[in-house]
C-alpha cells in the first residue's frame, strides 16, 4: 500500500524542550488512520509541523511524493493536505456559508482591479464556490444553520463546520485534531458517520482522538506516540493489547 504522507525524524523544541523527538511515521492512502497518546506526547505540535503551522527544527515531511517540510501552508492546502484544529476556529461575524466561501481554492482575479471591476471568471467561480457550500452544508446536514453566523452554533456544528471547511480545499488527506471533543453522543456518531462516508469517497484520514471506542471503530491502523516519537503501530486490538502502550497511558503494566 502507497504511503500518502511520510514523516522522518521529525524534531521540533519549544524555548529548550523537547516537543518532538525524532518521529517516523507514514499514512497510508486510502485509510481512517488514528494518531494516539498521552497527553504531552507531541500529537498536536506534530500537526502543526506537517501542516505547515509550525516549522520543525530538522527532519523531513513528504507528501504524495513530494518534500513539503519548508512549503508553505497555502501550497501544503492546494496541494491537498489540510487540517482542523480541536478548538473550532472563524471568524465570529461571519455566517456558515460565508466561511464556507472563504476557503475556497483558486480564486482568480484577486488583484486590484479585478476586485474593483469583477471579471465574468470571477463571477463564474463564485458561483461554483456557491455550490460546493452548499453542497456540503447539505452534506453535513447543516442547511438549517447555514446563514447563522458560527457563534451562534453548537460545539458539535462548530465542529462539522471545520470539517466542511477542510472539504472546501477539496483534500486528499485531512488531518483531525480532536473531531469530536466535547461534542454530544448523538453528534459524536453522526460525526463519525461522516468521517467513514468521506474516506469511502477517496478522502484519507489521519485523527487525533481521545475516546478509544471511536479510534477502534473507525480507524485501522493506530499509531501510537509516547515522549514525542511513534511507539508503535498496529490494529487497536494490537496496540491497546501492548504492554508499552499501557506503560505510557497508565504508568505501568495492567
Amino acid at each position: 500500500m502507497k504511503p500518502l504522507l511520510q514523516v522522518r525524524d521529525l524534531r521540533r523544541s519549544f524555548y529548550g524542550v523537547k516537543v518532538l523527538t525524532g518521529v517516523d511515521l507514514d499514512v497510508v492512502d486510502g485509510t481512517i488512520t488514528g494518531l494516539i497518546g498521552p497527553n504531552g506526547a507531541g500529537k498536536s505540535t506534530l500537526f502543526n509541523c506537517i501542516s505547515g503551522l509550525y516549522m520543525p527544527d530538522s527532519g523531513s515531511v513528504m507528501f504524495d511524493g513530494a518534500d513539503v517540510t519548508r512549503a508553505r501552508t497555502q501550497d501544503r492546502v492546494a496541494a491537498g493536505l489540510v487540517r482542523t484544529f480541536q478548538l473550532a476556529r472563524g471568524f465570529p461575524k461571519l455566517t456558515v456559508f460565508q466561511h464556507f466561501m472563504l476557503y475556497g481554492q483558486n480564486h482568480p482575479g484577486e488583484g486590484l482591479l479585478a476586485s474593483l471591476t469583477g471579471s465574468e471568471a470571477g463571477r463564474r467561480h463564485e458561483e461554483q464556490l456557491a455550490e460546493e457550500a452548499l453542497a456540503i452544508a447539505r452534506r453535513l446536514r447543516l442547511t438549517h444553520v447555514i446563514d447563522n453566523p458560527v457563534t451562534a452554533l453548537s460545539g458539535g456544528q462548530k465542529k462539522l463546520v471545520e470539517i466542511g471547511r477542510a472539504l472546501m480545499a477539496k483534500p486528499r488527506l485531512i488531518l483531525l485534531d480532536e473531531p469530536m471533543a466535547g461534542v454530544n453522543p448523538t453528534l459524536t456518531a453522526e460525526i463519525a458517520e461522516h468521517l467513514k462516508s468521506l474516506n469511502a469517497d477517496g478522502v484519507t484520514i489521519c485523527l487525533i482522538e481521545h475516546d478509544m471506542k471511536l479510534i477502534g471503530s473507525l480507524c485501522d491502523p493506530v499509531i501510537v506516540m509516547a515522549e514525542g516519537r511513534k511507539l508503535t503501530q498496529g490494529s487497536f486490538a494490537e496496540v491497546v493489547a501492548d504492554g508499552r502502550v499501557q506503560e505510557a497511558y497508565l504508568g505501568g503494566r495492567h
